[in-house]
């Protein structure tokens, strides 16, 4: 398989990132796993990748301070000589919470990282993408989330507030640089099964919630991955500005 275009996934570790690096790598992308502290996460990804014969490198970066997201696209430039796609996936959630309860450093860490990190991730995308820079053009897909639909009240309305800012970013970003070369995309996951859930304190929330989705039942990453390579791919070559819910209908 002829290896020509490189990808950046950001919160490749584990999740709906590592996911879709090692789709990727099936696909024939070259990967660019970024993390933040799971570094053996990330190697057992990366060796996955170059099981399938993708050139692997992994970049960390602490993502909510911006002079780490420049040096992450640094190592990125150092490493491989061009970026076709990102995906930007890093993101966190907090402890289950109602917004009465909610501390100022908790909304400011949930939108320096869910919200202003990817977009300042974007940028530099843009700015080795686009034809306006000299680039060659591209893709970028955003994670957003079906929260951004449905407010996660009682829990995480921060987070919902956060991804339904994605949302808007996506349909925005997608009208600057569409006559760049650049298409600009995002899918929405539902229920999906990823460590997340533990992070958030609510382990067993899919199996509490499953009965709420149409499908009835919780979603898994590969799922998502497959639909941001649809987004990624040729057959997705005049979706720009959307997004697409990865929800079992829910």
């Amino acid at each position: 398989m002829a290896r020509n275009k490189c990808i950046l996934i950001t919160g490749a570790s584990s999740g709906i990132g590592a996911a879709t690096a090692v789709l990727a790598s099936k696909y024939g992308y070259n990967i660019g796993i970024h993390y933040n502290s799971d570094l053996k996460g990330a190697q057992l990804v990366g060796q996955m990748c170059e099981q399938e014969g993708a050139v692997t490198h992994l970049f960390q970066a602490d993502l909510s301070r911006p002079e780490e997201v420049e040096r992450l696209f640094t190592q990125f430039d150092a490493a491989f000589s061009q970026l076709d796609a990102l995906v930007n996936n890093a993101g966190i959630v907090d402890t289950p919470s109602r917004v009465d309860e909610m501390s100022y450093a908790r909304l400011n860490r949930m939108a320096q990282i869910n919200l202003i990190a990817p977009m300042l991730v974007a940028k530099e995308a843009v700015l080795r993408m686009s034809t306006a820079y000299g680039g060659d053009g591209g893709v970028i897909v955003n994670l957003s989330s079906a929260a951004a639909r449905l407010g996660s009240a009682n829990q995480y309305v921060d987070y919902a507030a956060t991804k339904a800012g994605i949302d808007i970013f996506t349909k925005g970003l997608s009208d600057e640089v569409a006559s760049e070369g650049i298409r600009v995309v995002a899918i929405r996951p539902g229920l999906i099964e990823t460590a997340i859930h533990a992070k958030g304190g609510l382990p067993d929330r899919c199996d509490d919630l499953a009965h709420t989705v149409p499908m009835k039942r919780a979603g898994d990453a590969e799922e998502c991955a497959h639909a941001i390579l649809f987004l990624m791919g040729e057959g997705a070559s005049y979706i720009t500005g959307t997004s697409i819910d990865v929800s079992g209908g829910r």
